[in-house]
C-alpha cells in the first residue's frame, strides 16, 4: 500500500496551490479546450508516483522522468487530467466519458499534430476570413482619425417601459474602467453617453460634470433589486419582463475599447470611445450581411435545465440568440472556412480552437472594469446573465487583447508544445524555476480496443463508463475525478460548444450526430430532470463495480471528492461497498483557489478528500478520526492553506465515510434494494457523526488550525 504511506499532502498541496493560481502556466495542456473544475495535474502526478515509484520520496521523484508500464483507467475522464498524467509517466490509458466534447478534448490533447503545418493552415484561414469580416471590427481613432482595430464592444441591455414605451438602459453602474490599468477612472454620462475621465470615481453624493453636455455624472447605475426607473415617466418596473411571445434581450452599443498603433507610442493607458455613426453603420452592415449569407449557424433550441432555466427567464430559447448578428456572421464565416481545410489533423485542431473560443464570442460575456478585458462566459460554472455585455474581436489584434481566434490559436500551440516537452515549475524563496522533464511527453497512439500495457496507447470512448469492455485483472489502477453530484452541470454547459462543433463533425463521428450532450447515464444531480441521490448512487455503483472487477490484485481505485452536503457522501459509501472495496485512506489535498469566482464568498472548501480504495480489508477505529482530521488540518496549514471551517467539514465528511465503509463492509449485501443500501449508508454516517460529535470536533480542529502561523509562501523544498 505505497500510496497510503508515501503520499505527501504538504508537498502536493504546495504545488497544487501554485498551479491553481495560474493553471495555464503550470499545465498549458488545459489550453486545448475548456473543461470545468479541473483538478491540478500536480495532484495526480503525485498520487501516481506515490503508488508506483516505490519508497523514493515525492520531493525528489517528482522532478525527474519516469517510464512506467501498465494500464490506468479513468471512467469519468472529463478534461482528462488523470489520463494526461498517467500517459506522461508511460502508462497506457483507458479514458471514458459520456460527454462527447470531453472525449474530443482528450483525443485532441493526446493526438499528434504537425505544428508547422498547423500554423500554415491557420494563416490561410485567417487570410481568407479577414477581408470578409475585418472591417466590421474597425473604428476611427478619436485622436488621429485613422482607422483602428477594436478590441471590445460594450453593450448594455435595454427594457421597454410598460407605461410609456420608452426604452431604458439597464445600467448597474456607469463605470467603464478603474485607475488600476488606466491612468484615470472612465465613467459614462447617463445623459449623453460621453465617456469622461476622473481622478476619483464620481458618486451621486459628489457627482462629476460631463465634458460634453455638462450634466451630472456618477458611477451608480439605474437599476436596483431587478427594477429600473423609467427616464421618461419615472415609473419603476421589473426586468426581465414576462412576455406572451418570448424574445431575447435587446442591447444598445455604448462604448468601445480599441487600439491605435499610430497613437500608442505617445498615448497613456487604453483607448476608449463612445460609438459614433460609423460604428453604428458597421453594426447594420453586419445585420445585412448575415441576412444574405448561408452559413453554418446552429438553430438548436436550448433545452430546459437547472442552469439553462436562467437563460429561458431572460428570453433566450435558441443558442443562436446568445450571439449578436456581427458575432453570428463572423463565426459562421470562420466555421465555413475551417470546414474546407483538407488536412484532417489541422482541421480538427482548428475546430477545437473554434469551439473553445466561443466562450469569449457571445453576448453573455462581461467586461472586467479592473483588468480591462473580456470575461469568459464560463468564469463561473453556469450561465450568468449580466446587464453589460462585452463583444470581443473575432480574429483579434496580434499581441493585443485576449479571447480572439488568434489568441486561442497561440494558446493551442503552446498546449501542444507542452505535450512534446513537459515541464514542472518549482518555487523556492519566491522565485519560479521551470524544470524540464526530459524523457516524458503527453502523446499516445489512439486505439480502438483495450490497450497494451507496454505501448503508450490510449483507448478513448465517448460512452457510459460501464460500456467499456475491460478484461479481468487488466488494470493497474483506476485514478479519476468523478462528478461531485450536482456541483457542475457538465452537459448543460457543454451543449453551448457542442451545437457548433457538430455542424462540422457529425459526418465523421457518430457521437456528434446526436442533438445534445445530455444523456440519461450522466451522473450529475439535476432537479429539472429528476435526477437525485438514488440516480447518482445507482450510476456510481455500477461504474465502481465494473472497474473494480478489472483491477489487478491489490491495485488501487483512487478518486477525489468534496461536497458541502455530508449526505452526498452516502452514495460513495454504497458504490465502494458494492464494488467489494474497502477505503484504506482518505488523504487531504488542495484542489481550488479560494479566490475562484464560483467559490469566493460561498463558504465552500478548497480541499478535496482523496479516497484510496482496494480489495484489501482494513480496520479503522472511531478514535482515529480526530487524529486524522487534526493531522490533515496541520498538513494543509503547513502547505500555506488558511484552513476554514468548510475545509475541515469536507475533510471530516471524507473520514467519516471511510469509517462507515469499514463498519458496514462485513455484512454488506450488494443485492439489497438500492433505497435500502442508501438508507443503511446514510444511517451509518449519521450515527458516526453523532457518536463522534462531529460539529464539536470540526470546531476544535478549525480553532487549532486558525491559531497556527500561516506563511505567505512556503517554498517547495525539492532537489533535482
Amino acid at each position: 500500500m505505497s500510496l497510503e504511506t508515501d503520499f505527501d499532502p504538504v508537498f502536493t498541496t504546495l504545488l497544487a496551490l501554485k498551479e491553481k493560481q495560474i493553471q495555464q502556466n503550470y499545465r498549458p495542456i488545459i489550453g486545448v479546450h475548456k473543461w470545468f473544475a479541473r483538478r491540478p495535474g500536480t495532484v495526480f502526478r503525485n498520487l501516481l508516483l506515490a503508488e508506483f515509484n516505490g519508497a523514493e520520496s515525492l520531493d525528489t521523484s517528482y522532478w525527474r522522468a519516469h517510464q512506467f508500464k501498465g494500464v490506468i483507467a479513468d471512467p469519468f475522464m472529463g478534461g482528462g487530467t488523470p489520463v494526461f498524467e498517467a500517459n506522461r509517466l508511460g502508462f497506457s490509458v483507458v479514458g471514458v466519458d459520456v460527454n462527447p466534447v470531453a472525449c474530443w478534448v482528450v483525443r485532441q490533447s493526446l493526438g499528434e499534430l504537425d505544428l508547422q503545418q498547423f500554423r500554415h493552415v491557420v494563416k490561410l484561414v485567417v487570410d481568407d476570413v479577414e477581408p470578409v469580416v475585418g472591417d466590421l471590427y474597425q473604428t476611427r481613432c478619436i485622436h488621429c482619425r485613422r482607422s483602428a482595430p477594436v478590441k471590445y464592444f460594450l453593450w448594455v441591455k435595454t427594457e421597454t417601459c410598460p407605461s410609456c414605451g420608452t426604452n431604458n438602459d439597464l445600467f448597474p453602474g456607469y463605470l467603464l474602467a478603474t485607475d488600476d490599468r488606466h491612468p484615470k477612472y472612465v465613467v459614462a454620462c447617463p445623459h449623453c453617453g460621453e465617456l469622461n475621465e476622473y481622478d476619483h470615481p464620481p458618486r451621486q453624493s459628489a457627482p462629476g460634470r460631463c465634458q460634453s453636455c455638462k450634466g451630472a455624472v456618477q458611477v451608480e447605475g439605474t437599476v436596483r433589486n431587478q427594477r429600473v426607473q423609467c427616464r421618461n415617466c419615472r415609473r419603476e418596473y421589473p426586468y426581465p419582463q414576462r412576455r406572451l411571445v418570448p424574445r431575447p434581450p435587446t442591447h444598445r452599443l455604448w462604448a468601445l475599447e480599441y487600439h491605435c498603433l499610430h497613437c500608442k507610442p505617445r498615448h497613456q493607458g487604453r483607448f476608449f470611445k463612445r460609438p459614433d455613426e460609423e460604428d453604428a453603420a458597421r453594426v447594420q452592415r453586419a445585420v445585412a450581411a448575415l441576412a444574405k449569407a448561408t452559413l453554418p449557424i446552429p438553430e438548436d433550441e436550448i433545452p430546459n435545465g437547472d442552469e439553462t432555466a436562467r437563460l429561458h427567464r431572460w428570453g433566450y430559447h435558441r443558442y443562436r440568440e446568445m450571439f449578436n448578428e456581427r458575432q453570428l456572421f463572423g463565426l459562421g464565416t470562420l466555421l465555413a472556412r475551417i470546414r474546407l481545410v483538407p488536412d484532417v489533423p489541422a482541421r480538427h485542431a482548428l475546430l477545437t480552437v473554434f469551439s473553445d473560443f466561443l466562450r469569449y464570442q457571445n453576448m453573455l460575456c462581461r467586461y472586467d472594469t479592473y483588468a480591462l478585458k473580456c470575461q469568459d462566459i464560463f468564469s463561473v460554472h453556469g450561465f450568468p446573465v449580466g446587464l453589460v455585455q462585452c463583444e470581443n474581436s473575432l480574429l483579434g489584434i496580434p499581441y493585443v487583447g485576449s479571447g480572439s481566434f488568434r489568441h486561442f490559436v497561440e494558446k493551442y500551440v503552446r498546449a501542444k508544445e507542452y505535450c512534446r516537452r513537459p515541464f514542472e515549475t518549482r518555487q523556492d524563496t519566491g522565485r519560479k524555476q521551470v524544470v524540464p522533464i526530459a524523457g516524458e511527453r503527453i502523446e499516445a497512439r489512439l486505439v480502438q480496443e483495450f490497450p497494451r500495457a507496454d505501448g503508450r496507447e490510449a483507448w478513448l470512448l465517448s460512452a457510459p463508463a460501464v460500456q467499456a469492455s475491460l478484461p479481468l485483472e487488466s488494470l493497474d489502477g483506476v485514478f479519476t475525478d468523478p462528478p461531485y453530484f450536482d456541483n457542475v452541470q457538465y452537459a448543460e454547459l457543454m451543449d453551448f460548444c457542442f451545437v457548433w462543433l457538430r455542424l462540422a463533425l457529425a459526418d465523421e463521428f457518430a457521437e456528434f450526430r446526436q442533438d445534445t450532450t445530455r444523456n440519461e447515464h450522466e451522473l450529475t444531480g439535476n432537479q429539472t430532470l429528476g435526477r437525485g441521490l438514488e440516480h447518482f448512487t445507482a450510476g456510481l455503483s455500477a461504474v465502481f463495480r465494473h472497474y473494480a472487477a478489472a483491477l489487478k490484485p491489490y491495485a488501487p481505485f483512487v478518486f477525489t471528492y468534496h461536497h458541502n452536503d455530508p449526505a452526498v457522501y452516502a452514495p460513495l459509501v454504497v458504490a465502494i461497498l458494492d464494488a467489494g472495496l474497502d477505503c484504506t485512506a482518505t488523504l487531504p489535498v488542495a484542489a481550488e483557489m479560494s479566490a475562484s469566482l464560483h467559490i469566493a464568498g460561498t463558504g465552500s472548501s478548497i480541499l478535496d478528500s482523496v479516497f484510496v480504495c482496494r480489495r484489501t480489508p482494513v480496520k479503522a477505529r472511531e478514535e482515529d478520526v480526530a487524529a486524522w482530521l487534526a493531522a490533515d488540518a496541520e498538513a494543509m496549514r503547513k502547505a500555506g492553506v488558511r484552513v476554514m471551517a468548510g475545509d475541515v467539514r469536507c475533510l471530516a465528511a471524507g473520514h467519516i465515510a471511510r469509517l462507515a465503509i469499514n463498519r458496514l463492509r462485513p455484512e454488506w449485501d450488494a443485492g439489497m434494494e438500492l433505497s435500502a443500501r442508501l438508507a443503511r449508508a446514510r444511517g451509518c454516517l449519521e450515527r458516526l457523526s453523532r457518536e463522534l460529535r462531529v460539529q464539536d470536533l470540526i470546531s476544535r480542529v478549525w480553532a487549532a488550525a486558525a491559531q497556527g502561523p500561516h506563511p505567505k509562501e512556503t517554498p517547495v523544498a525539492a532537489t533535482l
